[in-house]
């Protein structure tokens, strides 16, 4: 049988710790275990009627099957129209926007459009998965900024060498973020801004949880920051704001030369969304937003549901201050992997070892957010019988 060689880059990527996971779930389902998984964050939300409506109502359109080749004109006024209502920036559509399949899809590429052999990137550790294995393919180096409890998660910028800076074409930071929820102010994005100019680094912001933030906390879009548009773009996605996660479409916006960069490399490999799934994101973008305050307390509730039930059992979980996770430091004399993964076998749930997105996770895991609170109190009283075991067997 002939042998096929994968591309050195590729070899270079981790196998993927979701893959894993669903392994282990199926496993334990098969052997007759209930499983209540808070691994991956899909909503578990519908979309909004008015979504589904329009959708289905272009979907029954024949003449809207065919190549849409680039988002279409009211798709990017929309997206223009919502960040001035939700956040103050003023956007032009024709030059400082541009339509994605996903936020992932869009952070995916633009390492290839614009990183070369060598170049640094800096990457948030931890940090979603996908910002350096972008980096890894495109051929550039990853350096990680450490994302610590004791500095409120933000990195410190004058820990990072000035070889390394002299280096650098790209940064990437996220807040909220993903796997820590941490927010940021707008002091640390100011410091983003005058960092980027004087190293000329392009700041890349990941938006993604832009409307999942609780507690009446602010919601400050890097754009919002005065001269943030000259070093830098923001993705956003219609996934989790509008629970829209299957339909694949996002954007990114912000620097002109960034933005047609992407719109370059993209103009080579793709033809488009679908045009009812670009008409259902438009009538999104240009509702009055009524649903976010419901969505949000019932995120809330969640939380507090699960927070309140690991208390019980003596595990002390800080609040998340925004997005579908929670980011649980372990109970002590346990790995990251060795507990998610017991936590499937023994007790049911199904979680994330923080070491999944960086070195720096270790001894955290991820859980998602993503079923209903009756149900979050189970998953943590099946946690508490975990741990009450493992104390006894230690």
């Amino acid at each position: 049988m002939m042998k096929i060689d994968v591309a050195k880059k590729i070899q270079k990527l981790s196998s993927s710790i979701f893959q894993e996971i669903v392994d282990r779930k199926l496993a334990a389902i098969h052997n007759g275990l209930d499983v209540i998984d808070l691994s991956v964050g899909s909503p578990d939300f519908q979309p909004p009627e008015f979504v589904v409506e329009t959708l289905s109502e272009y979907a029954k359109d024949p003449s809207k099957y065919g190549y849409t080749l680039r988002g279409i004109p009211e798709f990017y006024e929309a997206v223009s129209y919502f960040y001035k209502q939700r956040y103050n920036v003023d956007l032009d559509p024709s030059k400082e926007i541009l339509q994605l399949m996903g936020s992932q899809d869009g952070l995916a590429h633009l390492a290839m459009a614009i990183i070369n052999p060598g170049d640094y990137v800096l990457v948030p550790d931890p940090g979603y998965p996908i910002y350096e294995a972008s980096v890894t393919i495109a051929g550039g180096q990853v350096y990680p900024m450490r994302l610590l409890e004791e500095n409120n998660f933000l990195p410190k910028l004058d820990e990072i060498p000035l070889e390394v800076l002299q280096k650098t074409k790209m940064m990437i930071i996220s807040y909220p973020g993903n796997p820590v929820t941490a927010l940021a102010n707008r002091e640390f994005f100011e410091e983003v801004v005058e960092f980027a100019k004087l190293h000329n680094i392009l700041v890349v912001h990941d938006f993604a949880y832009s409307e999942l933030i609780f507690d009446h906390n602010p919601q400050i879009s890097f754009l919002s920051v005065p001269g943030a548009k000259e070093v830098g773009i923001e993705f956003n996605s219609l996934s989790k704001t509008f629970n829209m996660a299957g339909c694949r479409i996002a954007y990114v916006s912000g620097n002109e030369q960034a933005v047609a960069a992407l719109a370059s490399f993209k103009s080579h490999i793709d033809y488009g969304i679908f045009y009812p799934i670009q008409a259902a994101a438009v009538k999104a973008l240009t509702s009055d937003f009524s649903f976010f305050k419901s969505q949000v307390s019932e995120y809330e509730r969640r939380r507090d549901a699960l927070i309140a039930g690991l208390e019980k059992s003596g595990w002390h979980v800080a609040k998340s201050p925004a997005t579908m996770f929670v980011w649980a430091k372990i109970p002590a004399g346990f790995s990251s992997r060795r507990f998610a993964f017991e936590l499937i076998d023994r007790a049911g749930v199904a979680v994330v070892p923080g070491d999944a997105f960086g070195k720096l996770g270790e001894g955290y895991v991820r859980i998602a957010l993503v079923q209903p609170p009756e149900r979050l109190s189970e998953a943590a009283e099946r946690i508490q019988s975990y741990l009450m075991e493992a104390v006894i067997t230690k």
